[in-house]
């Protein structure tokens, strides 16, 4: 079973965020009241990625040289925030780093079309830039770059990039508005195809924490095929954020989402929350889906590291016996 978290954190413009491990609901609510929080973007940031091979014909995204990775490392930034990409392309194809949600010139697009690809062994700097709300100058409201976003390649195989992002050339991006409330982790799942994070059917990925963290989720989907998103034992508002504002907030509460290709959404959790620890599976809740293997854990554990009824040397994720696991593609 894989124990490693799904990604690596760059903080861009933030504290890092210290893990806690609260046992009881009020003292969740209490830490509640001293949350980290999200500052004031308007700096400018500079980092190195690299798009290398895998084992298995799979591809990634790292922070460093030999260490890529399928999902690529969680990229954060603040609203107000430019980032200065380094990006090399240590592959044997071109490669290249499209992003949504935030803004960039077209010679930062990442695509064929605008020449701003990355040839073999080659080397180019991508600049994203994002901006908080205002008012435009007839009046109308222009949003904010704040919110769960994603990048990936746009070349591979074919110029819409489909042979880079089946075989891993994806990962997330997030941008917060001053005062969002800082998550104690993040990890990303990304539906691709019929496959999670690019994993054989049945085998996770599983990722964990202790009752009372804050757990924070970045929901991708790629491929061919709308998913539904669901989580056994926590939910959350279907905003933003996926925190309510206060309790007038009216915003709707779930904890099953339908995502399609190429979207994007997050959310936070307190893991344990009126339910306790467990072995709380998420899923995709297309049926067939689930069947052929698309399930995971979010293991919670008690204080002392226990998971109430859980036996990881017993466990696999087939919801039944005598079924036939497998994915497409």
């Amino acid at each position: 079973m894989d124990r490693r978290g799904f990604n690596r954190r760059v903080l861009l413009g933030g504290a890092a965020v210290a893990t806690t491990s609260l046992s009881t609901a009020s003292e969740a609510a209490s830490a509640a009241t001293t949350a980290r929080t999200a500052p004031a973007g308007g700096e400018v940031r500079r980092i190195k990625m690299y798009a290398e091979r895998l084992d298995g014909g799979q591809m990634g995204y790292g922070f460093e040289r030999g260490k890529a990775s399928v999902p690529g490392p969680l990229i954060e930034l603040n609203e107000g925030d430019t980032l200065h990409i380094e990006f090399e392309n240590t592959m044997d194809v071109p490669v290249s780093l499209h992003v949504h949600g935030v803004d960039y010139e077209i010679s930062s697009d990442g695509t064929q079309q605008n020449k701003s690809a990355v040839e073999p062994g080659g080397t180019r700097v991508y600049t994203w830039r994002t901006h908080k709300p205002g008012r435009r100058a007839d009046g109308t409201w222009r949003a904010g770059s704040a919110g769960y976003w994603h990048y990936h390649d746009h070349v591979v195989g074919t110029v819409h990039g489909t042979g880079g992002i089946r075989n891993g050339l994806y990962g997330p991006v997030v941008v917060r508005r001053k005062d969002d409330i800082l998550p104690d982790a993040t990890h990303t799942i990304v539906f691709n195809d019929m496959t999670i994070n690019n994993k054989p059917a049945h085998t996770g990925p599983d990722f964990e924490a202790t009752v009372g963290d804050r757990v924070e989720i970045v929901m991708i989907t790629h491929g061919e095929y709308y998913h539904t998103f669901h989580m056994h034992g926590h939910r959350w508002a279907d905003n933003r954020t996926g925190i309510l504002t206060g309790p007038d907030d009216p915003t709707r509460v779930v904890d099953t989402k339908i995502c399609g290709p190429a979207d994007s959404f997050g959310f936070q959790v307190i893991a344990g929350e009126g339910v306790g620890a467990g072995a709380w599976m998420y899923h995709c809740h297309v049926q067939s889906h689930s069947d052929m293997g698309m399930v995971g854990l979010f293991l919670v554990k008690k204080p002392d590291g226990t998971i109430p009824g859980y036996d990881p040397d017993e466990h696999d994720h087939t919801a039944s016996s005598g079924e036939t696991s497998g994915h497409a593609h």
